[in-house]
């Protein structure tokens, strides 16, 4: 049985994990590990990186980056997540085995040297797998709260991928999901409704993404952020923009992001002759995104259902932008039905031209609509109430493995 110390340790298993501070590649994993500093000592185990430190600590957090391929081989992560990764470099499942199990054999170690008290692992596949094993071949029994962030659940299709999925929901001590949707899925998949919980990741709304008055907001800058993949739908976007130029001749084009599908935007934006009218900024750090937030006229968030299925699993990029005030239009994927936004069918060019051309024909409205969407969210999104939900989740846990 695990003891229930005045500080339990957790141990987090993680795909996507900042490779370093200012990192522009999604934070969530970090930003819930660093708010549980405190109340549990946290260590994250995750991919190493090229030019990322092997061991460090985070934010109190410390982080293990374990090596699973030569230097320049280990691209299974990043520019785009390991779906997509695996999608446009088929010689990238070469690195699948090796990136599982030593991860798994790495979880091992750490279970055995650092007295874990609890699992949380991020994703189903692979790291609720290595956190289902792990928890029992480290000899002693670790629990595992296993939370999914939607490719996981999503892109991973079939029927060996959903007898995976239902063995990790099984076995985990305690499983949440992003989205209501989401649950929606793992209980189509056969799993205990009363075994799942929706909670999401978080936002800062209190420090960093945060409205500023004194930023005077553009009238025709359309703002895009996130990984440039299939199924945040920009083509859809920039098939669009034509029509919204017609209507707006003065509308520009920020992209804010970085991904397998940039070279074929960027492609079909010269074939558009928009060449003028769109910006693509690469990756951007975190740090740096409330500013583009609060000078923009409109945040557009075009999400699709990728050909594989895969899709949001909430789209915290949409909360973003609504903490700092910015107006915004998301397709209409399930993820979304969650948030208070303005919703657009997704992947419809001609309604997303209408939608655009009516935000920006009335500017003023739609700055009210944020502010009344803004309000709706804090109380449910931002990072406080979340945090402090998944430490009483977590705490539930360990007292449970404790009791005779």
């Amino acid at each position: 049985m695990a003891s229930v110390r005045e500080r339990p340790t957790v141990l987090v298993l993680a795909s996507t994990y900042p490779r370093w501070a200012g990192d522009p590649e999604p934070g969530f994993v970090h930003e819930l590990s660093r708010r549980l500093v405190g109340r549990f000592r946290v260590i994250a185990l995750c991919p190493h990186a090229p030019g990322a430190a092997e061991r460090e600590v985070l934010d109190g957090v410390e982080v293990i980056r374990y090596r699973y391929a030569p230097a320049r081989w280990e691209r299974l992560v990043n520019d785009g997540g390991i779906v997509a990764n695996l999608r446009r470099h088929r010689w990238m499942l070469a690195l699948v085995p090796g990136f599982v199990l030593v991860q798994l054999w790495e979880a091992l170690c750490v279970i055995r040297r650092e007295r874990v008290d609890v699992i949380h692992a991020h994703w189903l596949v692979p790291q609720g797998v290595i956190a289902a094993l792990a928890g029992r071949w480290a000899g002693r029994r670790v629990p595992f709260l296993v939370t999914s962030h939607g490719a996981d659940l999503f892109a991973l299709k079939g029927r060996a991928f959903d007898a995976i999925k239902r063995y990790v929901a099984q076995r985990a001590a305690g499983v949440a999901v992003v989205s209501a949707p989401m649950k929606a899925a793992l209980i189509d998949l056969g799993v205990d409704e009363r075994h799942v919980v929706v909670r999401s990741m978080g936002v800062d709304f209190r420090d960093r993404f945060t409205p500023d008055p004194q930023v005077p907001r553009s009238a025709s800058q359309l703002l895009f952020v996130g990984r440039l993949v299939e199924k945040k739908g920009l083509a859809t976007l920039i098939a669009a923009l034509p029509a919204i130029v017609e209507r707006h001749p003065e509308v520009e084009l920020l992209v804010a992001g970085s991904g397998p599908e940039e070279a074929a935007l960027r492609d079909r934006v010269r074939a558009l002759g928009l060449d003028a009218r769109v910006r693509f900024l690469g990756a951007v750090p975190q740090q740096a995104l409330p500013a583009l937030y609060r000078q923009a006229a409109l945040f557009v968030a075009p999400f699709v259902t990728a050909a594989n299925g895969d899709q949001e699993g909430l789209g915290l990029v949409v909360l973003e932008a609504l903490g700092c005030g910015c107006p915004v239009l998301a397709g209409d994927v399930p993820a979304v039905r969650d948030l208070p936004v303005t919703r657009v069918p997704a992947g419809d060019r001609d309604a997303w031209a209408s939608a655009v051309g009516a935000a920006l024909d009335d500017p003023a409205q739609s700055r009210r609509m944020a502010d009344e969407q803004r309000a709706a969210c804090i109380a449910r999104y931002d990072w406080a109430p979340v945090a402090e939900a998944y430490a009483k989740m977590l705490d539930r846990i360990v007292v449970a493995e404790s009791e005779p």
